[in-house]
């Protein structure tokens, strides 16, 4: 992750992931992770999707994150998955130690350029990476007035991410020599509350701040017969090694 980057809570990332279940439930059965025996979780955190994925495939989980803090709360929630804390454009592990690397909304922290050739040396012949990220250039939001688009791209370009991350991953992972598909989840959800809490954690300007409780009030105002869209699209990224 990058340097500024402050973590979630644990409580916010336990929403985040029930956000994405049914993207991730998607993406994962695509990678038949029941098939899988050696697993990464490539920005794990507090380990909230390590234990999913120990349950889901056929063999271990690694739970690996920038953060030794999180991951000491990772450690915590089991046992039974390791914990390896280091960056991620120098993975700590041997050649072809994985078959499956999941990640999600964790790349477009890091840097990708330098990333990529690391996931690619540490996943065997045939092992995918399956990613979720973000593309907040391509946020759909009605009516107007709840409308977040420039404060979110604003505050996650100033804390170092890639708010693009999701268009431009598919055609950095090719370069790589990855063969790569790419899905969109069809449904759209109803909009969450915690949204504004998420956007309260990045780096924005006074005014920013402002703008959001004032967006906030907005959509609080809202009946709730009215039609409220806040559509974040979400890339289903399988990059298999050849």
């Amino acid at each position: 992750m990058s340097s500024w980057a402050q973590i979630p809570s644990p409580k916010l990332l336990k929403e985040q992931a029930r956000w994405l279940a049914p993207a991730r439930a998607r993406l994962l059965r695509r990678a038949e992770i029941a098939k899988r025996r050696r697993v990464l979780d490539l920005g794990a955190a507090f380990g909230t999707v390590s234990e999913e994925l120990k349950r889901r495939c056929g063999g271990s989980t690694v739970a690996f994150d920038s953060s030794l803090d999180a991951l000491k709360t990772a450690s915590q929630r089991s046992s039974q998955i390791p914990c390896v804390c280091g960056e991620a454009d120098h993975l700590p592990f041997l050649n072809h130690s994985f078959d499956l690397i999941f990640s999600q909304c964790s790349l477009m922290w890091m840097n990708i350029d330098k990333v990529i050739p690391e996931l690619y040396r540490v996943l065997q012949p045939g092992g995918i990476l399956a990613a979720i990220e973000p593309d907040y250039g391509g946020m759909i939001e009605y009516p107007a007035t709840i409308a977040t688009r420039d404060l979110w791209i604003a505050g996650l370009t100033r804390a170092g991410a890639e708010p693009f991350a999701g268009r431009k991953l598919a055609h950095l992972l090719a370069a790589h020599k990855f063969d790569v598909s790419v899905e969109f989840l069809p449904e759209l959800h109803p909009p969450s509350d915690k949204r504004f809490e998420l956007l309260r954690g990045l780096p924005l300007e006074t005014d920013e701040l402002a703008k959001v409780d004032s967006i906030e009030q907005a959509d609080r105002a809202l009946a709730e017969t009215h039609v409220k869209i806040v559509h974040l699209p979400f890339f289903l990224i399988r990059a298999t090694k050849s």
